[in-house]
């Protein structure tokens, strides 16, 4: 018989594991895009003054960056919790 797990910390836990291969797969691959632009460009000193990978890494950065916040720094049911508990304390 298989242990009945939580199913509000299992999502929990694969939100955090997406966020992690994500994670990964934006320093792979933002590191590749600076490669290739560092040895077709920038070495060479051409467009120093706006990098084309800058822009992939802000973009995708700015979705990584909400992505950790649904993962990590809790949901709206988090926060609805987190008020109850204080009024039922108040009273």
């Amino acid at each position: 018989m298989e242990p009945q797990r939580d199913e509000q910390l299992w999502e929990i836990a694969k939100k955090r594991a997406a966020f992690q291969r994500s994670l990964v797969s934006y320093f792979v691959i933002n590191g590749l895009l600076w490669f290739i632009w560092w040895f077709t460009a920038g070495r060479r000193g051409i467009n120093l003054e706006m990098p084309w990978p800058v822009w992939s890494a802000l973009g995708w950065g700015i979705g990584l960056l909400f992505q950790y916040l649904n993962a990590y720094g809790g949901g709206k049911q988090d926060l609805v919790e987190k008020e109850y508990e204080k009024l039922k304390n108040k009273n």
